[in-house]
């Protein structure tokens, strides 16, 4: 019990600053849904259901524009295809949890929190699985930006239109990727993966779906697997 309190409150601590960028992101999410007709109590819902920023809004641009229910569907599950890679790269660490651990993080496990989780795990285990307090600590993190999501959509349903366009709140998202993604690029490995993948991105990024993103992480675990190889290939020659 000594270890779970300060893990869960650095956990909290952790994801803080990542929630500057994350809040204004829900307050969009919130005054998009509305505007694509969704009732408050729906859009409200969908944050606390669907808990994917990315998801919410492609999802709610889909209902805005009529599109049937199974295109929803399928589009906001490419959409979150990352995700399947998150829970690969944590479940490692996670092993020893049991079924109800293993649900309740995986709920949690969003971009930000994959983000702390993963920088903590890395870098403070030499065991291959995580303490109890590693558990406490993915908790808190998750819990504090789950909270910060729902009072922010709150906010941005609330609000409505009244938000002026020239605040230019959608910035905000490109600077919380960017600030989950500079603490990671460690090793060179790692540089070439992100590099490779912003380039596809980009170059992609008209594609139907939102496949590009899809493409995006493919060819930056590629290039980061290539790269690594070469790497390690160098470092076992005399």
């Amino acid at each position: 019990m000594d270890e779970r309190r300060p893990a869960f409150l650095a956990g909290i601590k952790a994801v803080l600053p990542i929630l500057l960028g994350v809040s204004p992101f829900g307050m969009i999410y919130g005054v998009l849904a509305l505007s694509a007709g969704l009732p408050a109590a729906l859009a409200f819902a969908m944050s606390s259901v669907v808990f994917a920023g990315s998801a919410q809004f492609v999802g709610a641009q889909l209902i805005g524009t009529g599109a049937p229910g199974i295109v929803v569907l399928v589009t906001t599950f490419i959409v979150n295809l990352r995700h399947v890679l998150y829970s690969a790269s944590v479940a490692p660490y996670l092993t020893d949890l049991n079924t109800r651990w293993k649900c309740l993080l995986a709920y949690f496990l969003t971009d930000e929190v994959y983000a702390v989780a993963i920088t903590r795990f890395a870098r403070s285990q030499t065991s291959p699985t995580v303490s109890e307090a590693g558990r406490w600590y993915f908790l808190g993190a998750g819990l504090a930006q789950w909270s910060a999501w729902q009072a922010s959509t709150a906010v941005g349903i609330a609000v409505g239109a009244q938000i002026p366009p020239g605040w230019a709140l959608d910035f905000a998202i490109a600077l919380t990727f960017i600030a989950l993604i500079i603490p990671t690029l460690t090793d060179r490995p790692a540089v070439a993966a992100a590099l490779a993948a912003g380039i596809v991105a980009v170059a992609a990024a008209g594609w139907p779906y939102k496949l590009g993103l899809v493409l995006a992480a493919v060819t930056g675990i590629l290039v980061g697997l290539l790269v690594e190889g070469k790497t390690n290939a160098r470092g076992r020659r005399p």
